[in-house]
């Protein structure tokens, strides 16, 4: 596809200059190094800011919180711009890895997205001073309307074993669990080992039904009814559902999580003033309309959201969901090191069988 293979030559080209082989120096104004997830922003975008701005941008790709936190963390790349999410970055404040902001520099930030997601933002970014947010959503159940019969409307059809080798699962720890604490009540911010072993329990027993454990792959099996039910993230859901209109999203009645994903600055970061003029253009009305047309993720732009033309999108319960119809919603928080490692060798548990 296009969309994919324009965002693995950004991702390569990004790749070559942090690694020193890129034949391009730095702008004439200096560059700004941003470390993104995979086909999470318009290649376009890029190359508007750079001709505007006279600033390179380098880019690099990341499929994971976990795998971008380590190399962060390490400061073996010296990165600028990094877009974790919301667990991840109350991680990443809590081990001094952030700068505060600096809002004088960031007015798109401040005119244009939304109250209420700084006022969710305040659960891992208490005084909203480390991150402005990008993209957000939910994490649902997608299926295929002519391979599925039962109604979906709970986590349970997940573990019906009429589905067998037709299910898709992530391949998250967090998220893995998420579906198993939620289906049994529980909080998916849980650090009770007894709640714990008890959704490992549960994944193990759905293992023998389950497909495969993806990431962004889950998107391009369902498009080619490779499976009948797969959990997904409500932005791939839209794109989907573009591509093969037999697809359905919902959002179990057990309750989900509610993400936002956030631009960051590492407290290392060589290019601060750089920094803040990428993340305040992102937060342009017409820059955060075209990611949101390229990406599918919900924007927090309020100002993008008004210029969306089609209404079906611009009043999309999957797009932008009245999250008050809908009980039991959370954010995933930071557990700790030993929450992350309870998480971690429960999560050992299950792929090993």
């Amino acid at each position: 596809m296009k969309k994919l293979w324009l965002s693995l030559l950004v991702a390569s080209m990004g790749t070559l200059a942090l690694s020193g082989c890129g034949s391009d120096a730095a702008g004439k104004n200096g560059e700004v190094v941003v470390y993104n997830w995979g086909e999470y922003i318009d290649p376009d975008v890029i190359t508007d800011f750079e001709e505007e701005t006279g600033i390179k941008v380098i880019y690099d790709e990341f499929e994971t919180n976990e795998i971008m936190y380590p190399k962060v963390e390490a400061g073996a790349s010296a990165y600028d711009v990094v877009c974790p999410s919301d667990y991840m970055i109350q991680k990443m404040i809590d081990n001094d890895l952030l700068a505060k902001l600096d809002f004088e520099k960031l007015p798109n930030a401040k005119a244009n997205i939304g109250a209420q997601y700084w006022e969710q933002s305040k659960g891992f970014d208490q005084t909203n001073e480390y991150s402005v947010p990008y993209c957000w959503g939910t994490v649902g159940i997608l299926y295929n309307k002519t391979m599925v019969t039962d109604p979906v409307d709970s986590w349970d059809i997940l573990w019906n074993e009429k589905y067998a080798d037709n299910i898709l699962m992530q391949d998250s720890v967090r998220d893995a669990f998420m579906v198993a604490l939620k289906r049994n009540g529980a909080s998916m911010n849980s650090t009770d080992p007894a709640e714990l072993a008890a959704a490992r329990d549960e994944l193990i027993a759905q293992k023998p039904l389950v497909q495969a454990y993806v990431i962004d792959q889950v998107r391009d099996k369902m498009i080619g009814n490779e499976a009948a039910l797969g959990v997904i993230y409500s932005g791939e859901a839209i794109y989907t559902q573009r591509e093969n209109p037999d697809l359905e999203y919902v959002i179990p009645k057990e309750g989900t999580n509610v993400w936002i994903d956030s631009w960051v600055i590492p407290k290392n970061a060589p290019n601060m003033d750089n920094a803040h003029a990428f993340i305040d253009y992102m937060c342009r009305p017409e820059v955060a309309l075209k990611n949101f047309d390229y990406i599918t993720y919900s924007t927090p732009n309020d100002a993008a959201r008004e210029l969306i033309e089609d209404e079906d999108i611009k009043n999309s319960p999957i797009a932008f969901p009245d999250l008050s119809q809908y009980n039991n919603l959370e954010t995933f928080s930071y557990l700790g090191d030993e929450g992350d490692e309870l998480y971690n060798e429960m999560w050992k548990d299950v792929k090993s069988e």
